[in-house]
């Protein structure tokens, strides 16, 4: 008898291991982005840029952006007051100060309330010296591009 409720017992703890997770819900299944990923190009250090990630609704009920989170403080993203409706368009706006010379890669976290995953938003470009960037503006207008 003992060695019949070790193995039901056994069984009943396997089975609890092996069962799968609940589906967790992804940002991307109530809000969709335009776009998830704009490239500045290439940009004069200490001018600050900024773009709008443009959005929609496409859940069933309203949706409110909980938090935008920069992946650094040279990253200002700002997000949307209150609930966006069913059905309508918003946008985040990701502000970059440009104040290191060099290539760069950030992301914004935005996180939907009542959503378990966020959606991961991405800048990327290049910040040039004034120097750099006049003879980058100069050479384009040569090109013509």
């Amino acid at each position: 008898m003992k060695k019949l409720f070790l193995f039901a017992s056994a069984i009943a703890l396997s089975a609890g291991v092996f069962a799968q997770p609940a589906q967790q819900q992804k940002a991307e299944d109530v809000v969709k982005f335009k776009e998830l990923t704009y490239d500045f190009g290439k940009i004069k250090q200490g001018t600050p840029v900024s773009h709008d990630f443009a959005f929609t609704n496409i859940s069933n009920k309203p949706v409110i952006i909980e938090s935008a989170t920069p992946g650094c403080g040279c990253t200002t993203p700002v997000k949307p007051e209150g609930a966006i409706q069913q059905g309508k368009d918003d946008k985040i706006t990701a502000g970059f100060n440009a104040a290191a010379q060099g290539p760069f890669n950030k992301n914004i976290t935005i996180k939907v309330a009542g959503v378990d995953l966020p959606v991961v938003l991405h800048i990327t470009g290049e910040v040039l010296t004034a120097e750099a960037y006049a003879k980058y503006e100069a050479a384009k207008g040569k090109s013509g591009k």
